[in-house]
């Protein structure tokens, strides 16, 4: 994965991580006059899924920022040339790109699930001036013994290491509190 402004937002469900990463994009996006992107990968497959993703729409839209969002799931290559280096991208979320390719795709050999992620971040990232991408950590557990939860685990935890690795920034978000991983943030 090449990357120039490569960003990585991991936490626990509901610790704030897509609210820090939004004031962070929306922050970039001010400080290099920039335009903003929100590539949004949920499906609204239940209830649940459909209030959080009304829930993040809505906080999109009583932001005080323009954004441009895109719904979508699995391929995100498709839509990377619609980006330019004038465009900060937030990415929400990992966890959830994983889920679809696995699920909706119905493909679970990890090295093609693997090799499709990072062909998406590759792609976004050859195109925008930063990318910033937010996912779950759901591998502070110990390791389930259901094969299946095992197998996303072991995904999951693979492509965090990739990500991290080509990032410039690494932020933990536990209980609202950014924690610096890798890099440095203001």
């Amino acid at each position: 994965m090449e990357t120039g402004e490569l960003i990585f937002i991991t936490g626990g469900v509901r610790s704030g991580k897509s609210a820090f990463a939004e004031q962070l994009a929306v922050g970039h996006a001010r400080e290099t006059d920039s335009n903003l992107h929100y590539i949004a990968c949920g499906i609204p497959s239940d209830r649940e899924m459909q209030e959080r993703i009304q829930r993040h729409q809505q906080d999109r839209k009583q932001s005080e920022s323009a954004w441009r969002t895109w719904e979508q799931p699995v391929h995100l290559s498709h839509i990377a040339n619609q980006f330019t280096g004038q465009d900060v991208i937030l990415l929400d979320c990992m966890t959830t790109l994983l889920n679809n390719y696995l699920f909706q795709e119905e493909i679970i050999d990890a090295p093609t699930v693997l090799e499709l992620v990072k062909k998406d971040i590759t792609a976004l990232c050859s195109r925008a001036g930063e990318v910033i991408i937010v996912s779950n950590e759901v591998l502070q557990d110990i390791p389930y013994e259901d094969g299946l939860t095992l197998h996303y685990q072991k995904l999951l935890g693979n492509m965090h290491q990739q990500i991290v690795e080509n990032a410039i920034l690494a932020i933990l978000v536990e209980s609202g509190m950014p924690l610096v991983k890798k890099g440095r943030w203001k």
